[in-house]
């Protein structure tokens, strides 16, 4: 489901444990410091990629088709929990 650019789990969620280049977490609506120029990871799969990132599994509901959906229900859910 995970689709390739979109990252909005990297940037419109909030992640309060730290990350690497970001010890303080990531504020919702921040991007992550691991993105790339394409919104992809570069941490992705490396022995410092964090736990919280690999317990996130996109899905239909969250990810829907297209980068929109998932940048609003990702918003919402985050204002929901906050």
């Amino acid at each position: 489901m995970c689709r390739p650019g979109c990252a909005a789990c990297c940037i419109y969620i909030s992640i309060s444990s730290p990350l690497p280049g970001m010890p303080e977490g990531k504020p919702a609506g921040v991007r992550c410091a691991n993105l790339d120029e394409e919104n992809r990871c570069r941490i992705h799969g490396q022995p410092n990629y964090p736990q919280v990132c690999s317990n996130f599994k996109p899905d239909r509901e969250t990810c829907g088709d297209g980068n929109e959906h998932a940048r609003d229900y990702l918003t919402r859910l985050e204002a929901l929990t906050s």
